[in-house]
């Protein structure tokens, strides 16, 4: 683990007991194979009344955070920024070890016999972490949405998937997820509504969370509603003054409640069938890997003497001329 000293540094007995605090909720996220954001850790601090919900406080903590890491009291890894990545393309030492990563990696569509396909959209990029590991596990596909999403991206997802899947016979189901506030209620009817539109057929749009019914059972620490929203007076009239963010929910619930919805829309006898077959060809791809050598000489030999074959052969005309008499 990471604890990586940069620079040494006397903190004050309040902050070490900040510090004390968010190595406990990370140690117990890192256990669940879990990496959290700063506002998720920020989050835990609130709603278990160690800090007061304010944005003062979350600024404070991320300085604290950021101190501690250089002083090497907290693992660097526990904490990540998902919105600043870098990216490159993937490298191999050689033939055999892609060969071992394309065995074990191998996948087939185990969702193309299901009568359902299922896909999960999140209002805020910086979730995908906590959303990501539980959609690989059940080969759903994740969609960040960043707030509304872009005509673009929806018009991606509705006329290369969801209407193909249609025309398969398959029912699209997406399960989307947001906070309860003016805007984050209004975006899942808003999704419903153009996708229906850009797929031409109906798409079953399903708010999966943030509910009332979940903010009742698990008590996340409330926002004021902005009254800035244009669609603050409706929502006011429905939920009142105060608003919750899907960061506050406790990343293990999210992660079930994934778990749950998706494995309610899937016949497991089909998947398992299909996941057979599909254990069946990467096994077959590994022992491709682990005899790579044999592979490799085999192919060798093969194409030399094909070479050599070719090379004895006397040129021949008849193709070219067939070509020419074939194209006029």
């Amino acid at each position: 683990m990471p604890f990586i000293t940069y620079q040494s540094r006397n903190f004050r007995p309040s902050t070490i007991q900040i510090i004390r605090r968010a190595r406990t909720i990370c140690e117990e996220y890192a256990a669940q194979g879990l990496t959290l954001s700063l506002r998720q850790l920020y989050y835990q601090f609130v709603s278990r009344d160690w800090l007061a919900n304010k944005q003062s406080e979350y600024s404070r903590l991320g300085d604290i955070v950021a101190d501690a890491r250089l002083a090497g009291l907290l693992d660097w890894d526990w904490l990540e920024d998902r919105g600043r990545q870098v990216t490159e393309l993937g490298h191999w030492e050689s033939p055999e070890s892609i060969m071992d990563v394309v065995g074990r990696t191998y996948r087939v569509d185990k969702w193309q016999n299901q009568p359902k396909r299922v896909m999960v959209m999140v209002e805020k990029d910086a979730l995908t972490g906590v959303f990501e590991g539980i959609c690989n596990t059940l080969d759903v596909p994740l969609f960040a949405c960043k707030g509304y999403p872009s005509a673009s991206a929806l018009w991606n997802i509705a006329y290369r998937r969801l209407r193909p899947y249609r025309r398969a016979g398959q029912e699209c189901v997406i399960l989307h997820f947001g906070d309860h506030d003016p805007s984050g209620i209004q975006m899942t009817e808003d999704l419903r509504t153009r996708l229906d539109q850009l797929s031409a057929g109906p798409v079953d749009v399903r708010r999966i969370a943030l509910t009332m019914s979940q903010v009742r059972q698990y008590q996340p620490p409330p926002n004021p509603a902005k009254e800035t929203d244009s669609r603050f007076e409706s929502y006011r009239a429905e939920y009142g003054d105060e608003s919750w963010e899907l960061d506050a929910l406790r990343p293990e619930v999210l992660v079930e409640l994934v778990r749950t919805n998706v494995l309610a829309l899937r016949d497991d006898a089909i998947w398992e069938r299909d996941a057979a077959a599909e254990q069946t060809d990467r096994n077959m791809l590994v022992s491709v890997g682990e005899y790579w050598t044999l592979v490799s000489d085999f192919l060798e030999t093969r194409n030399g003497s094909d070479f050599a074959t070719r090379e004895n052969q006397p040129e021949d005309d008849s193709y070219s001329m067939d070509e020419d008499e074939e194209e006029e």
